[in-house]
């Protein structure tokens, strides 16, 4: 089942719906939905709606925490310099930085470009306090493609890298394909990117560092993860800032990320904002 966020004229307030070829059914809110996201799968849809009639959204709640991990595939570590880390380097996005497939994204004020992120991010549909990896792996909804457009200059300025990772619209994701569709990120899925049609990136995440149920569960003995959060899982290796010279996207670049059974997420670089 795949899964978008939306509103039409008619249906103002954001809302979840099930894609079906070029028909969404609208199932109800998006708040609603993530109180009981695995109930909701099995409703009737509220409404039908062709979808060129809609305009989609990040398909989870104002109140969802992003959670991304960093340095997450051995070869992407190496190729910053940095050795595999004992474990996960998480970092946090706030959700007025998430956007979807065919948003423009601008480079920001003082950048030079935007690098991309080729990304799986999971999604959280039980609470999960103090789980096991068994636990926490049950309890994904399931996963979408997403591209964490990093600001590298503002990334380094401090050794927290929140600042870099929350342009506005740098996290564009793509509609929720459910687990039972995509399977164990541990079998494989390939994950490429390409800039204006050349391939920069093409990795499997069977070569993660960290496992998503084992991440979920370090997370879980911190704080309590509620429906609707998000696990954005790391980029292998392949970004733009450590080529030579370094490749980044500007204005008028368009940069598809390729995950294999959730799609093609195209997002359209513009440039930088006035000083």
């Amino acid at each position: 089942m795949k899964l978008v966020g939306l509103t039409t004229p008619e249906i103002t307030t954001p809302s979840i719906a099930r894609a079906e070829g070029d028909t969404l059914h609208v199932l109800t809110t998006i708040d609603e939905f993530w109180t009981a996201p695995e109930k909701w799968l099995s409703k009737n849809a509220r409404a039908s709606v062709a979808a060129g009639s809609a305009t989609l959204r990040p398909p989870v709640p104002q109140s969802a925490r992003v959670i991304c991990v960093g340095l997450n595939y051995k070869a992407h570590a190496a190729e910053g310099a940095h050795s595999v880390p004992e474990y996960p380097t998480l970092f946090g996005r706030w959700t007025p930085s998430l956007s979807v497939g065919d948003i423009p994204a601008p480079v920001p004020t003082g950048e030079e470009g935007l690098d991309w992120e080729a990304e799986v991010a999971a999604y959280v549909a039980r609470p999960l306090r103090d789980a096991s990896p068994e636990e926490a792996r049950a309890a994904v909804l399931g996963y979408s493609t997403f591209n964490d457009l990093t600001a590298r200059r503002a990334q380094k300025l401090t050794a927290q890298w929140t600042l870099g990772k929350n342009g506005d619209c740098s996290g564009p994701m793509g509609p929720i394909v459910t687990a039972d569709e995509v399977g164990d990120l541990r079998d494989g899925l390939r994950v490429r990117t390409r800039v204006n049609g050349v391939t920069v990136q093409d990795g499997n995440t069977k070569d993660m560092i960290f496992d998503v149920a084992d991440i979920l569960a370090l997370i879980s003995k911190t704080f309590t993860l509620h429906p609707g959060d998000v696990i954005a899982t790391g980029t292998p290796e392949g970004v733009g800032y450590v080529r030579n010279p370094p490749w980044l996207l500007t204005d008028g670049d368009v940069v598809e990320v390729e995950v294999d059974k959730l799609g093609v997420l195209r997002t359209p670089i513009v440039g930088t904002r006035a000083e």
